[in-house]
C-alpha cells in the first residue's frame, strides 16, 4: 500500500477525525527516502500551527502503525494550501466569501472582484453571477491595504 489513493483511505479518516479535510497527498522519490505531502483544509478557515502539529503526529503514527511505505523511510509533510492554489470546490468558494478574486472565463474573459456569495451552482462576484461551469480558473488575489474589513 504506497500509492496515493491507499495512502487516502488510511490518512482521510485521521483528518477528518480532527475536523479538517484532505485535499490532497503527493508521493514522490526524495533520494532514498519517500517524500510524502498531505495537504489539509478547514471548511471556514485554515488549520493554525498547532492544529498542522497536531494531524501531523496522528498522521505519522497511523503510518508507524500500518508500516504503508514498507521499510522504506520517508519524509512527511503536513500543510495547507497556499494562497495561490487555484479554487477548485465550492467549499473553496465559500470559504473565501469577501475576499477579491481574479476570474478566468471559459472564453479567455478574466473578471476581478469581490466574492459576495456561492448559490446554485454559482458564485456572486460584486453585481455578476457567475456559473461555476463557466470559470476556467480562479484565484484569490493578495490584498496588503485593504480599508475595511471582511
Amino acid at each position: 500500500m504506497s500509492n496515493a489513493d491507499d495512502l487516502t483511505l488510511l490518512i482521510n479518516p485521521v483528518v477528518s477525525a480532527a475536523g479538517f479535510i484532505l485535499e490532497e497527498i503527493k508521493v514522490s522519490p526524495s533520494g532514498k527516502r519517500k517524500h510524502l505531502s498531505v495537504i489539509i483544509d478547514g471548511l471556514h478557515g485554515n488549520p493554525n500551527l498547532d492544529q498542522v502539529a497536531s494531524i501531523s503526529r496522528a498522521i505519522s503514527d497511523e503510518l508507524d502503525r500500518v508500516s504503508v511505505l514498507g521499510n522504506q523511510p520517508f519524509t512527511l509533510e503536513v500543510t495547507t494550501p497556499g494562497i495561490d492554489r487555484p479554487l477548485t470546490a465550492e467549499r473553496h468558494w465559500v470559504k473565501n466569501i469577501g475576499r477579491l478574486v481574479e476570474i478566468k472565463l471559459n472564453e479567455d474573459k478574466k473578471i476581478v472582484g469581490r466574492i459576495v456569495s456561492v448559490e446554485n451552482d454559482s458564485v456572486k462576484i460584486d453585481e455578476l453571477l457567475v456559473p461555476f461551469s463557466d470559470i476556467k480558473l480562479a484565484k484569490i488575489q493578495v490584498e496588503f491595504n485593504r480599508k475595511d474589513s471582511r
